[in-house]
């Protein structure tokens, strides 16, 4: 018997003996369908949750996804052209694919169990590398029995939406970045934080600053967060005014922030990029630096007690409900 292995990530195959709820695809001549149909098969139509669909099979593989030496599987969406402008449909789904052997249904699936948003430029979902075409054929593993296999599949609507709404991620120029020492245009907004031994665990915020047209922070804490909490100092760059996103839902940011090391100028640094939001509106690192790196002597990190603290955004792009 060939192994069995399923190559796509994020994918789990859990077995099941009921048959698949919504439709069943019997093809009982593969070799001709693998030799002569080329490189798809669609099936007929059918109805779950509202909507048409077919089942399509790739006997070699999705050549689009330069998948080869495999059986793809997809589920598309059939008669998209007569909804409405703007349509959206979120589905779980899962295609099965039946061991003739044991008499029960591979199932493919997210593993997350994540709902997959179906729309005008994208019709179908599915699988890439269901079973190595050495693999199927061997009757063995029972999924070709006499040159027979049969697919299936299960389709149900989580959410649509038919309404013309949109979402636009414009153009928009490098961030404005600022010095909160002078409020003048610069490179890099600065904080400086005196007296750091004597700071209470409790966050520190630095005052606000501006970058691509928003109004941001950084937020200090002295003694750590989280998983960092008494080993590390955490730090992280947040909206000051998240609530305020009402027309900007998301906004696209690359940012570093930095403790100088004010004896040899070797800062200690990290880079991100994050999709801010009104749902969440911080990010950055609950272990940033040790507290032991930190106080070190001769590193400059803490000098005469202070710890000055730097901060680059630059606003890549603001996504907008049109």
């Amino acid at each position: 018997m060939d192994s069995l292995e399923f190559e796509q990530d994020g994918v789990s195959t859990p077995f099941s003996y009921t048959p698949p709820t919504h439709y069943t695809l019997k093809i009982e001549s593969f070799s001709l369908l693998k030799k002569h149909s080329a490189d798809r098969f669609e099936s007929g139509e059918f109805d779950a949750g509202g909507y048409k669909w077919k089942l399509v099979v790739y006997p070699n593989g999705y050549e689009k996804k330069n998948v080869e030496d495999h059986i793809s599987v997809y589920l598309e969406m059939a008669g998209a052209e007569s909804l409405e402008t703007g349509w959206e449909v979120f589905v779980d789904f899962r295609l099965f694919l039946l061991d003739q052997n044991k008499g029960i249904y591979l199932v493919l699936q997210d593993a997350n169990l994540k709902k997959m948003c179906l729309h005008v430029a994208m019709l179908e979902v599915g699988f890439d590398r269901v079973i190595p075409l050495k693999a199927f054929a061997d009757a063995s593993n029972g999924y070709l029995i006499d040159d027979t296999c049969v697919f299936g599949a299960e389709v149900f609507v989580c959410k649509e939406r038919r309404a013309g709404k949109a979402e636009c991620l414009p153009r928009i120029n490098n961030a404005v970045i600022v010095s909160e020492e002078n409020n003048d245009f610069m490179n890099k907004h600065v904080w400086k934080i005196e007296e750091f031994s004597k700071l209470k665990p409790e966050p520190l915020e630095s005052k606000p600053f501006n970058a691509g047209g928003q109004t941001w922070k950084i937020q200090l804490f002295p003694k750590g967060d989280s998983h960092g909490k008494d080993t590390h100092v955490s730090l992280y760059l947040t909206l000051a005014n998240p609530e305020k996103l009402s027309t900007a839902p998301k906004i696209l940011a690359q940012f570093t922030l930095r403790i100088v090391d004010q004896l040899n100028a070797k800062h200690f640094f990290r880079h991100g990029n994050f999709w801010f939001s009104a749902s969440n509106p911080e990010w950055g690192w609950w272990r940033f630096i040790t507290l032991g790196f930190l106080s070190q002597a001769g590193m400059g990190f803490l000098s005469k007690d202070t710890c000055i603290v730097e901060a680059e955004v630059t606003v890549h792009g603001i996504s907008n409900a049109l």
